[in-house]
């Protein structure tokens, strides 16, 4: 938890918290409510990353606002997932690696530990098409050779998450996520039919041609990827350990005082639904926006770097400028985000120390595993121009591994003996394994519909 959210929850500290008599100091309320955001917004901010708003533009440009029903439809499943996730860093005071090492057997921990492999693999892939987009977002915006600025981003980043402080780091990802509300100020600008979003947000415009079907896989893939599962609890074991009760053992809610704990489970799930609420609003204006522009120009869109520069004969050059300056930024949270997801996940589960807010000597597998992915990602986005192949490789492997990993979180989530008294409920049971089904449904179709060459 960052300093400036623990000072918050102090300052709000009165008789019901154990203190008879303690004044009460209340903050704004805005100020408030922004203090208590962190994990939640950087995990909905970083999975509207370059690739996803390739996908998100490909799908306005290719077929209008016909998927925009899919805004409404992942809001809820993204908001159930994440929260799953959030809570159960929260009750045990453990990362999802570690809570599937204290869970299942060494037989399944090594099947388990394959899949996370996997996801390693296509995070990197995932990084260097995203450092790659960096770098032809800046020269685009006519700042120097695409090569030089994707190689600039990957040595920078890797410098800022190896040697500087957490609590740094945080507020770099926080005003990160601004960058997102160019998107929205793209759809102002972009003529949008209203009428026609209404009636694609309702679904009036489904097709059943195996393309239309292929992007609603890629869409679900972008939107509900299991990077995020294993960043949104790392995340927050980082904030945890920052506490003052902290340390190298973060804080369970059964460790807090009653009133503590309700307060900091009520923060969390709202930093989570504010987070999911910003990346569907980012991916329902990429697309609509697409829709009014490239849509109705038949614009043929690749990558986010294709998207720009469609824009600006359609919808003037500061729309192009815009959404350039979205995509470097995205891409920008979006590489260390890919890069420690995995590497904090394999470390967990291997029972080894991770974390960012650890210096190297103290977690030298997470920081090699860190390392060795944002080398190899730097390296594939140099030499490789094109990133769509890129894309496609991360996203069969994220379709094969978000089913299985939602299947071992809803088994976690659920195990009385681990999560105790926030064991999920019904409502967290019922949307959690719908998107269960509905993520091994869409990964099986993908891998499909990519084997047969759609």
């Amino acid at each position: 938890m960052s300093v400036r959210r623990e000072v918050a929850e102090r300052e709000q500290t009165g008789p019901d918290d154990g203190q008879p008599g303690a004044k009460v100091r209340r903050r704004n309320p805005v100020a408030r409510f922004f203090g208590i955001l962190g994990p939640g917004v950087v995990t909905g901010a970083a999975d509207d990353d370059p690739s996803g708003i390739a996908t998100y533009s490909q799908a306005g440009a290719t077929f209008g606002n016909g998927l925009l029903w899919t805004v409404p439809v992942t809001l809820p499943l993204m908001m159930a997932v994440q929260e799953i996730c959030d809570r159960m860093a929260l009750a045990t005071g453990d990362s999802l690696g570690a809570l599937i090492r204290r869970k299942f057997t060494r037989g399944f921990r090594i099947a388990i530990t394959i899949l996370v492999v996997a996801l390693i693999a296509a995070n990197i892939l995932n990084l260097a098409a995203d450092l790659n987009a960096i770098g032809q977002g800046m020269t685009l915006l006519k700042a120097g050779p695409s090569f030089l600025w994707s190689a600039m981003a990957g040595a920078g980043v890797m410098a800022a998450v190896t040697f500087g402080s957490f609590e740094w780091i945080g507020r770099i990802f926080k005003w990160l996520c601004l960058v997102l509300l160019v998107y929205v100020g793209v759809l102002f600008v972009s003529g949008v039919d209203w009428a026609d979003v209404a009636r694609g947000l309702v679904g009036l415009q489904f097709q059943f041609s195996p393309a239309y079907l292929g992007l609603i896989v890629a869409v679900l893939g972008t939107t509900i990827s299991p990077y995020m599962f294993f960043w949104q609890s790392a995340q927050r074991i980082e904030e945890l350990r920052a506490e003052s009760r902290g340390g190298d053992k973060a804080p369970a809610l059964e460790e807090r005082p009653r009133g503590e704990a309700r307060r900091t489970l009520r923060n969390g799930r709202a930093d989570v639904f504010t987070g999911m609420a910003f990346s569907v609003l980012v991916m329902f204006a990429i697309i609509a926006s697409s829709a009014a522009t490239l849509g109705t120009q038949h614009k043929t869109v690749s990558s986010a770097a294709d998207a720009a520069q469609a824009l600006e004969p359609v919808a003037g050059s500061y729309a192009g400028i815009l959404f350039a300056l979205g995509f470097i930024g995205s891409g920008m949270l979006a590489v260390p985000v890919l890069a420690a997801s995995g590497a904090a996940g394999l470390t967990g589960l291997l029972n080894k120390n991770w974390g960012l807010a650890r210096k190297p000597g103290k977690a030298p597998l997470f920081y090699v595993l860190l390392g060795a992915g944002m080398v190899l990602g730097t390296v594939l986005a140099v030499i490789d121009t094109n990133p769509i192949g890129l894309l496609v490789l991360s996203a069969v492997v994220n379709g094969i591994t978000a089913g299985p990993f939602l299947i071992i979180m809803m088994i976690i989530s659920r195990d009385r003996k681990i999560m105790g008294k926030y064991r999920n409920g019904k409502l967290s049971t019922i949307l959690g394994w719908t998107t269960t089904v509905l993520m091994c449904l869409a990964g099986a179709y993908g891998i499909w519909y990519t084997i047969t060459g759609g």
